[in-house]
Order: C-alpha cells, then structure tokens, then sequence
C-alpha cells in the first residue's frame, strides 16, 4: 500500500509540473517559429527552431529601453518598498502605539481596491499636482516608482508583520541596557534575524512591479514604459507579431527565474518564519 502510495503521489506531481510547465514551454515554442508555421498545424515537438524573433527584439532600441525601465522602476520600487515596510513594521510592532490595529487594517485597505479606481486620481496628481518646474511624474521613472508604492508598501508591511512579530522584543531591551541605539539595534539584532522575511518582501514585491501592465500602459506614453506594455504595440489592425510577443514574454520570464533562482532559500524560510511560537 505505501508503495502505491508513494507511486500515486509521484505521478499526481508529475501531472501538476506538466499543467504547470506546459504553457511555458509552449510559449517557448511559438517564440521560435515564424509566421507562417504560427497558423498551420500545430506541433508539440520543435524540427526547425527560428530565432529571428529573439534578434529582432534585442535588435529593436525601443524594446532595449523598455527592458531597462522595467530593471529600473521594479528594482528602486522593490528597495524602496522593502525598506519603508520594514522600518514601518518595526515601529508598529516594537512600540505600543494606539490603534496600531486599525493602522494595519488601513494599510490592507489600499490593496483590496483594484488598480483601475486610482487611475483617474493618479494621472491627476502626477500631471497637474506634483511637479517641478516644467518637470511633471508623468511618463517618468520616478512617478511610477511612487505609484507602484500605493499597492506594493501595504503588502510588503503586511509581509513583514509575522516576521518581526516572531522576533522577541527582549532582544531589543538587552541591546538598549548595553547602550546601543535605536538604529544599532534596528541594523545588528533585527534585520539579520528578519533577512529571510524581507527577502521574501523584495522579490515578490519586484514580481509584482516587473509584472503590471495597466497603470504602467496609463501613465506612461514613452519615457517611463515597461517591457510588459511593449507587448501591446505589436497588436496592430494589420495582424499581431505573435512570435514577436512570445519572445518578448520569454525575455520578461528570464529575470524573474533568474532572482527567484537566487533567493529560493530565503523564500522557504522567509514564508514559514513566525508560523509557530515557543
């Protein structure tokens, strides 16, 4: 019976890595096709692989300034929101503050909304309110970093609750009588034993920033766009670049493997960290 047990559970996983991988591979295949076998009879196995799409779109300046802009507003968008979540948790959590419970609720609340409500206030602030000079957020990198921050800071604070909620407030009064200050306390005893949650926070807040389309297809006209919202250029009335958009889409998976790749040991720890007390 275990035997079969232990059979079951390999071929249940197996069947989920397929539905799971599938798509990808998939999108992979149609990315090294041209078109005109795009439209005939389709075949799982790759004969002839073409690469043109993948040089057409390291190729095309445009697409290369799209891609950094992604690099740009989703990494200072990742810190940005790390930093402020953990320095607003810890103050939330450390000092007894009144009605800190309706704080964090309140922060909740901003993510509930969807994107689409804050679209007609955000275009207002960053083209009337805020700017400099002649210097407006529009269509800029800055402004799209903070607005990333309207949704991405009450999930990183959220996060990064459980995590600092597990580390014993004791630590900070022991470090306090030794005569360390706040900030001492804050950089050599809390965030070490936080790194795990707060490397959780920055990546999937970077997905999250590296992943949105429509407040960046909104607010931005060229300056400012991301990689995710040059895929809409190649649907025109003339036809759509499917290989075009599949490479496109294969060069957004990349970085997201490649910085998953690299905290997946922090991930397991920073997601199960403060699940259980002593």
């Amino acid at each position: 019976m275990r035997r079969h047990r232990s059979w079951l559970s390999v071929l249940f996983w197996i069947a989920i890595s397929f539905v799971t991988l599938f798509p990808i591979y998939w999108l992979f295949v149609i990315s090294v096709k041209p078109a005109v076998e795009l439209f005939s009879t389709p075949e799982l196995l790759l004969r002839n692989v073409y690469w043109q799409n993948y040089i057409d779109v390291l190729n095309n300046p445009t697409l290369r300034g799209y891609m950094l802009n992604s690099l740009i507003i989703s990494s200072c968008n990742a810190v940005l929101v790390t930093t402020l979540g953990f320095l607003a948790c810890y103050a939330l959590t450390r000092f007894d503050l009144p009605g800190k419970e309706s704080i964090f609720f309140w922060t909740i609340t901003n993510r509930m909304a969807p994107p689409a409500v804050f679209l007609l206030p955000l275009f207002l602030l960053l083209t009337q309110v805020y700017r400099i000079g002649d210097f407006k957020l529009a269509d800029s990198r800055i402004g799209m970093i903070l607005v990333y921050c309207t949704f991405n800071l009450p999930f990183a604070i959220w996060t990064l609750r459980p995590t600092l909620d597990a580390i014993p407030r004791e630590l900070d009064e022991a470090a306090y009588v030794d005569g360390a200050s706040p900030w001492t306390v804050i950089s050599d005893i809390v965030f070490p034993l936080a790194r795990p949650g707060v490397a959780v926070t920055l990546i999937l807040t970077w997905v999250f920033a590296w992943n949105e389309y429509l407040l960046a297809a909104t607010l931005t006209n060229f300056n400012a766009r991301t990689l995710t919202t040059g895929l809409s250029e190649y649907v025109t009335t003339t036809g759509t670049a499917w290989g075009i958009m599949a490479a496109i889409s294969v060069f957004t998976l990349i970085p997201a493997l490649i910085v998953f790749s690299l905290v997946q040991k922090h991930i397991v720890a920073g997601l199960t960290f403060g699940a259980v007390k002593g």
